[in-house]
Parts: C-alpha cells; structure tokens; sequence
C-alpha cells in the first residue's frame, strides 16, 4: 500500500523557514495506532492526513505523540498541496474536522486565507507548575482557553530571552503554554510550548492565533493585527478578527513529494 505524502514548510515564503508539515491522503480513515506511527515516522510538528468527502476533505492533525483538535500550519500546509498542486483551478478548499467545525482556505494572491474559529482566553488562577517554569521573566497576566495557558510578559525580549523549564512544562499535559507580548515592528509577538505533545516548542502556530488574535484585537483597539513567533525558524502571518471568526493569511512553500509504502 502506497499513501501520497508530501512536505510543506507553512507561514513562511521561503524554504527551510516557517513550521513543517506532512501531508498525507488517504482513501479512507485507517485506525488512530496506524495514523500515530505515520506521524512519529515522519517526526514532524504535524502531520495532516486527508480523506475526499462530498465537498472537500475530512482533515486531522497528529503531532509525533498524538492527535491535536486544532492545527493551523497543517491546515495551510493541506490547503497549498490542494490548491496549488492538485487542484490549481479551485479558489477555496472546505475542511470537515471533529473538533472545531468547518474550516475553508481560499487563494488570495500570492496568499493563502484560512478562516478558522476565535477562541477566548479568560484571566485565569495561578498556575505553579507554569510560573515556576516561566521563573527567568516577569508574568504580568495570565489567561486559559482552548487548553491553553496564556502567559503575558513585559516585552519582546523578554519573548527572545526566555528559556523556560520544559520538564515543568511537560507536566502541565494537555494543557500547552503560549507567551506573548508586544511587539517592536509588528502588533504582537509570541512563542508556543507543547513538550507534552512531542514539540518542546513549535516553529509557527496557526491554531494559537485564534486565541492571540482575539486577546490582542482587545487591547489594541483593532482587527487586523500583523504578528511574529520568535522561534529559530520564526514566521510572520497576518491576523484579522471577524466576529467570531480569525482570518490567518500565509504563505507555504513545498519541499518534498512521495509516498509512503508499507
């Protein structure tokens, strides 16, 4: 059996930039052991498996330990591989997933448009475990939403510098943990945890916007926002905030195409 795979580097115009994706398409949906080992094989921060329906693709994301309910940069990297080599002659891809409803990509020029769901991120209790990790910065607040901590911090080097306890992290499972802060030359920065799914730290999240997009809309007084994930491969992506829908606009790049045989 042979299942079409193809790698795409997301939120970035570049290759070897951004966050990398696999992709993979299926006929039909195989058991979750099997779609977990293809994901640990191909040991990237997300691996998007695809099944045809009437209207376009069921869609999942697993990270190389488990399945995640929301997936940004795996989403944009399906929509690329859809759009702009299988079916080039469509404008928009719809995704059926099992957690948070229908999502669609459309082109958009040289872009790619995804519109996902706004999440909330409400001020929450102290968390030990997290400020402990966090210790080497200043929290200033902190929020929870979509099984995510929010952590607020002073600025955006307090963003670059941060090194955090990563094994303190890990105990926070399922929960991951985003920092962010204003930024310098964009409206907001930030940085994303997730060592309890296999990603001490993720490259570009598209799925953390939905939250970040929403917080920052608020206490900027606006709805498009540009922003900025300070990792080592770093992304840029453009945020708006449509009622209670977030606008992520991107770019993907393809790097590599095959199949998987087994």
């Amino acid at each position: 059996m042979r299942i079409p795979l193809f790698h795409v580097d997301a939120f970035t115009d570049h290759a070897f930039g951004g966050n990398p994706a696999a992709v993979c398409f299926l006929d039909r949906w195989l058991d979750d052991t099997f779609l977990r080992k293809v994901a640990a094989e191909n040991n990237l921060p997300a691996t998007a498996f695809l099944v045809p329906s009437a209207d376009g693709y069921d869609l999942r994301w697993f990270t190389p330990l488990d399945e995640i309910n929301l997936c940004g940069h795996g989403t944009l990297a399906a929509a690329a591989v859809v759009l702009q080599l299988q079916a080039p002659e469509l404008e928009v891809v719809r995704f059926f997933t099992r957690f948070r409803g229908d999502l669609t990509v459309r082109k958009h020029g040289e872009f790619l448009l995804m519109d996902f769901p706004a999440l909330d991120a409400k001020p929450c209790a102290e968390v030990p475990d997290l400020l402990h990790a966090l210790a080497s910065t200043t929290v200033e607040g902190l929020f929870e939403g979509n099984q995510s901590y929010v952590a607020l911090l002073p600025s955006q080097a307090a963003i670059q510098n941060l090194r955090p306890d990563f094994a303190l992290l890990e105990k926070l499972h399922p929960h991951v943990v985003v920092v962010t802060a204003a930024g310098e030359d964009v409206d907001f920065v930030s940085r994303y945890f997730a060592p309890g799914y296999g990603l001490p730290e993720d490259q570009v999240t598209g799925s953390a916007h939905c939250l970040l997009t929403p917080f920052w809309a608020k206490r900027l007084g606006k709805t498009k926002l540009t922003a900025r994930q300070l990792s080592d491969r770093a992304g840029e992506m453009s945020c708006e905030l449509a009622g209670d829908r977030v606008i992520l606009k991107g770019k993907a790049v393809h790097i590599l195409e095959g199949s998987l045989a087994f």
